[in-house]
């Protein structure tokens, strides 16, 4: 793909990013942040195709024409589909987006159809996270802590277990394989949770995922922003693509944010919810670096992991973590 296509594949998923039309202020700036934050990685002006994007400066159609290539045209799709499946199944002015999208790009509506659904499934698999706990349920009596003190060992065996796949995850060049990274970051915030007393809901964990600055448009945007300017993906069960070196930064960050995520969550639930917004991101910075620092130890356990991972059973994979 040229920079033309690029561009406009990104575009493309900064406009699935708001198609909902219910992004708050706090998504905007993150989705802002990373655009920033993506931009010194290559020649694009990311800053710019943001503020594009944010003020209608042109149309799904006008990009969508920019994009020559059968690959570069599903690749654009994919990511959309996953932008907006991202946080949660798509809604019905997503789906409208994705319907028109799909006319634009001249695809057969049954192919757009198949990985629409695969997408789904995929969210669905992190089930059985409830939609919603009734309010009662959500709170921990005392003695329910008590009764089940968490195992540390354990549990930091667990967050370091997560952090390694969705690492490994970062390394498959298939767009839906950085989508299933996110129902695993919830399936291991909800087990924490539950360790310590907390039977967690969906709106629980998202919230508290974006108290720490990882919403999950964003961070889905993040991941497959620096696969797609790294040159790291390629046709479905092709390979990867690019070095190592190219790939280290994602995949760094994957597993640094999960294990951040996951240390955080302990230390939030183990203390019984007190912690305010602020104490939560200076903890989540804190043990962000700290993931940061120990990616190296487990980059060959990481590449190990991603030789044993097929795409096609994804659903599975998040079902079962």
């Amino acid at each position: 793909m040229n920079e033309q296509e690029i561009r406009a594949i990104l575009t493309i998923s900064l406009m699935a990013a708001f198609a909902d039309g219910h992004k708050d202020e706090r998504e905007r700036d993150e989705i802002r942040r990373i655009a920033e934050s993506l931009a010194p990685e290559s020649d694009l002006n990311l800053a710019a195709l943001y503020q594009d994007v944010l003020l209608e400066r042109r149309t799904l159609e006008e990009t969508a024409a920019q994009i020559d290539s059968a690959r570069g045209r599903q690749l654009a799709y994919e990511m959309a589909v996953c932008t907006c499946d991202a946080d949660g199944t798509a809604t019905d002015a997503e789906r409208a987006f994705l319907v028109r999208l799909g006319s634009a790009l001249s695809l057969p509506a049954a192919d757009g159809a198949a990985f629409a659904s695969q997408a789904d499934a995929v969210v669905d698999a992190a089930l059985p996270l409830p939609a919603v706990v009734p309010a009662a349920a959500g709170v921990a009596a005392t003695a329910a802590v008590s009764a089940t003190v968490a195992d540390d060992a354990a549990l930091d065996k667990m967050i370091l277990n997560y952090s390694i796949l969705n690492g490994a995850l970062e390394l498959l060049p298939e767009s839906m394989a950085s989508m299933a990274i996110i129902p695993l970051q919830m399936k291991m915030v909800y087990r924490v949770g539950k360790q310590y007393g907390y039977e967690l809901d969906r709106g629980h964990i998202k919230d508290l995922l974006a108290t720490l600055g990882v919403g999950l448009t964003g961070q889905y945007l993040e991941q497959i922003g620096r696969k797609l300017i790294g040159g790291l993906l390629k046709k479905a069960g092709g390979g990867m693509l690019g070095s190592a070196g190219k790939a280290a930064t994602s995949i760094g960050l994957s597993f640094a944010t999960t294990y951040a995520l996951g240390q955080v969550a302990k230390v939030y639930y183990a203390g019984g919810r007190t912690l305010d917004a602020s104490r939560l991101k200076q903890a989540f910075e804190s043990m962000l670096q700290q993931g940061k620092g120990m990616y190296g130890r487990y980059a060959g356990e990481i590449q190990n992991k991603a030789s044993t991972l097929d795409a096609r059973q994804l659903v599975n994979l998040v079902r079962g973590g």
